[in-house]
């Protein structure tokens, strides 16, 4: 069965950089949706950024973090990061890694619908 299990989070200072690592295992996520979800305190869960695992690689990153958050894959050890620079108090709160490990496919463009999440690791700035 699918298992995300995220690492990396930590205190930081206000413009400080973290890295965020999901390892993920149990299905070959050759053409998959993965993410990085993020969850304040008191807020909803909101999505960080995403990436398609098949040969495009396409991202997505949030407004919120458009130049400061970075997603990337590294397929041969079946891990997804997510470069955090530039943090903001903002930026505090639970970190979660999602897959759709088999989208549907609507007219070449993948439908993610995350229905696998890790337990997430805390990010606190301050």
């Amino acid at each position: 069965h699918v298992q995300l299990v995220e690492s990396g989070g930590a205190s930081v200072q206000v413009g400080g950089s973290l890295r965020l690592s999901c390892a993920y295992a149990g299905h070959s996520f050759s053409a998959s949706c993965m993410a990085w979800f993020r969850q304040a305190p008191g807020k909803e869960r909101d999505g960080v950024a995403a990436i398609l695992t098949n040969r495009t690689d396409s991202t997505f990153i949030a407004d919120s973090v458009k130049g400061r958050f970075t997603i990337s894959l590294d397929k041969a050890q079946n891990m997804m990061y997510l470069e955090m620079d530039f943090l903001r108090l903002e930026d505090t709160g639970m970190y979660t890694c999602a897959a759709d490990p088999e989208p549907m496919v609507v007219n070449g463009m993948a439908q993610c619908k995350y229905n696998y999440f890790g337990q997430g690791t805390q990010v606190t700035v301050s």
